[in-house]
């Protein structure tokens, strides 16, 4: 039997939360330790799966296969391709930086908070490596458990609220999906869960389903796919989300938590149902063309900058699913590239407001103003941040956009120019809040820690207090200190991979284009 590099990868988190509850309640410092090591050993296994993938084979890799419940065909099937491979490379990268992120900023019930984060990463890494459709559901699954207790526990005033609205919006979609799946056992002759079987039947001419069957089961398993994403108008629980969530959960519910819907459209809607996929096209991409324009004029008009980060992730999930349904090689690479793009760049901007919120105990975005006079290499990772959001030529961003304008365009050009304006107004929000942010005269929170006053207190976020605690008017009396060595040690490595991204480009897609291909066939 061959060494189980995957179920290692994808377990040792979850193992690790095992036994970070078995600490002693008051050994918070080795629980933010363990937690700590155990997400960078994981990252680290994760390494050889990179290096060792063949970028020429479409076929799984890594596969592990073991009978589960054999008198039903389930199985515990795992493996890697081309499509789920950086998706899982992406995970184990941020959870370590999300993990290192909270180390000042969670003080209560820290065994527990370190735990939710690892048994999370178990269940994001179960869902892009699941090749068999039962354990796909049961990780998609598991892993709400640990965000809505990150959120409903450790998060901000209207916590149980945006906790609450997460769960349910999934668990009505993951309902529909799950009715698809028992559905597609009793449908396909072989009775089977196994995803390569059934892509391979039912994207072949003989063997698919009625076009009516595979309608009605691509609106179960999109809607599922959908409001994970979140597509305009199932995007209403994702600005609560972030707002609430604490800082790490931030990171990781745009880093990773919201791949899973545009992922799944990839993995099982698309090569599943490809005549149904095909039909669903143009409304697919019109709803993509209104949310990245939605998004972006509602990121405009926030005055919380968390709740503006939100939005622009509607618009920029609005690209990856418009790149996905060009249905050209062009989009499809560009839309995967987006994922990575995305999770990397706004990941980042929630990691610099956790930073600057732990200063000031402000989010509202009219408390500040000349920050750059103060926290000069904040100022600078904000804005290398900021230009690679937008999609500056030399940074991630540039590289997946193009990509998916240029398939779009090969698909429709109406769709391509309409969504080239999301481009346009990207840049003015984001730009905008730096301006507002960092530039022009000391203002609110900037020229009370000038002169060290107390900042006020706005917008609470309550990841360092007990929860339903508001932080203390005046609680910063002191001026603000510029980026602490910790706080590099999580944001360079991020700003370090956007160059890398967008430089070199090259090492990343042709992971991808085997797959992509096979996929294109199928359609």
């Amino acid at each position: 039997m061959s060494f189980p590099l995957l179920s290692i990868v994808v377990f040792l988190p979850a193992a690790g939360g095992l036994l970070l509850l078995l600490l002693r309640k008051e050994n918070e410092g080795e629980a933010r330790a363990l937690s700590f090591l155990i997400s960078l050993v994981t990252f680290v296994a994760s390494l050889p799966l990179f290096f060792g993938f063949d970028n020429s084979s479409a076929a799984l890799q890594f596969a592990e296969t073991r009978p589960w419940v054999p008198a039903l065909g389930i199985q515990y099937k795992i493996g890697v391709d081309g499509i789920s491979l950086m998706l899982i490379l992406l995970t184990t990268f941020l959870t370590p930086i999300a993990i290192l992120s909270a180390w000042k900023a969670v003080e209560d019930r820290v065994k527990a908070y370190y735990a939710a984060l690892l048994f999370l990463e178990t269940g994001m890494l179960g869902v892009f490596v699941a090749m068999d459709l039962v354990l796909f559901y049961v990780f998609w699954e598991a892993m709400l458990i640990p965000m809505y207790l990150l959120i409903g526990i450790w998060g901000g005033p209207r916590r149980i609220y945006a906790a609450m609205k997460f769960f349910v919006y999934t668990m009505v979609g993951s309902l529909f999906m799950f009715l698809a799946i028992l559905y597609l056992y009793m449908a396909v002759p072989a009775h089977t869960f196994d995803v390569e079987v059934l892509a391979r039947t039912l994207s072949n001419a003989e063997t698919r389903l009625a076009f009516g069957a595979q309608m009605a089961l691509f609106l179960a398993f999109g809607l599922s796919f959908a409001i994970k994403v979140p597509m305009w108008p199932l995007h209403t629980w994702l600005p609560d989300a972030h707002v609430e969530a604490p800082t790490a959960g931030s990171v990781i519910l745009a880093g990773v938590l919201l791949k899973m819907g545009t992922y799944g459209f990839l993995r099982f809607a698309i090569p599943f149902f490809p005549e149904a996929s095909r039909a669903a096209m143009p409304v697919i991409s019109i709803l993509a063309v209104v949310g990245i324009l939605y998004g972006a004029l509602m990121a405009m008009a926030q005055e919380d900058i968390k709740k503006l980060i939100a939005y622009s992730s509607v618009s920029h999930l609005g690209y990856v699913m418009l790149g996905i349904f060009a249905f050209n090689a062009h989009g499809i690479q560009g839309g995967l590239y987006q994922m990575l793009n995305h999770g990397l760049s706004t990941g980042a901007l929630f990691l610099l407001v956790g930073a600057i919120y732990e200063r000031t105990h402000t989010r509202d975005v009219n408390a500040y103003g000349g920050f750059a006079k103060l926290v000069p290499v904040y100022a600078v990772c904000l804005m290398i941040v900021t230009l690679s959001s937008i999609g500056l030529p030399g940074l991630n961003g540039f590289v997946g956009e193009f990509l998916i304008l240029a398939g779009a365009f090969k698909a429709d050009k109406l769709y391509a120019v309409l969504a080239t304006g999301g481009v346009v107004l990207g840049a003015v929000y984001m730009l905008g809040l730096y301006q507002k942010m960092m530039l022009g005269p000391l203002r609110g929170a900037a020229a009370s820690a000038a002169a060290g006053a107390p900042a006020p207190a706005h917008g609470a976020e309550v990841a360092a207090a007990t929860p339903g605690a508001e932080p203390a008017a005046g609680a910063h009396a002191a001026p603000i200190a510029d980026l602490t060595a910790r706080e590099l040690c999580y944001l360079v490595p991020v700003i370090a991979m956007c160059f890398v991204l967008g430089l070199f480009p090259n090492l990343f897609l042709r992971t991808m284009d085997a797959s992509v291909q096979l996929l294109l066939s199928r359609l």
